[in-house]
């Protein structure tokens, strides 16, 4: 397969100082953005996509038996597999500490056309009420 280019724009906006353009993030950046994008967006919060995201703020909440590492595995995966077309060999771990309702989970992901070594992405979640 060839190899390809990803850009996104970066989220905090900020202005190319030469281009006056919004500043871009590019290849495994953009794509371990749009990873923790996903995982953290709560199903709905999308404006015309009520499908997009996860349920994993869900389940911070309900951390009471031994199989909840595994049903946020299996969240985490089906969602990264549903909406990030761009990575491939997808392996996830998920660790539950119950007792302050933390999960720390990693994400490991090969991307589709870039030669590019096996990404990892590690992401610390826990509730918090706003």
């Amino acid at each position: 397969m060839a190899s390809r280019a990803f850009k996104d724009i970066n989220l905090s906006f900020k202005r190319h100082p030469v281009t006056n353009d919004v500043v871009t993030i590019r290849d495994e950046d953009a794509i371990k953005r749009s990873v923790k994008n996903i995982i953290f967006t709560i199903l709905g919060e999308k404006p015309f996509e009520p499908r997009f995201g996860s349920v994993v703020n869900e389940a911070l909440f309900d951390l009471t038996t031994a199989y909840d590492d595994i049903l946020v595995q299996d969240e985490i995966k089906s969602s990264l597999l549903k909406f990030e077309p761009r990575i491939s060999n997808l392996e996830v771990t998920v660790t539950v500490t119950p007792d302050t309702n933390e999960m720390n989970c990693t994400v490991q992901y090969d991307i589709v056309g870039l030669p590019a070594p096996t990404q990892e992405v590690d992401v610390l979640l826990f509730p918090a009420r706003v």
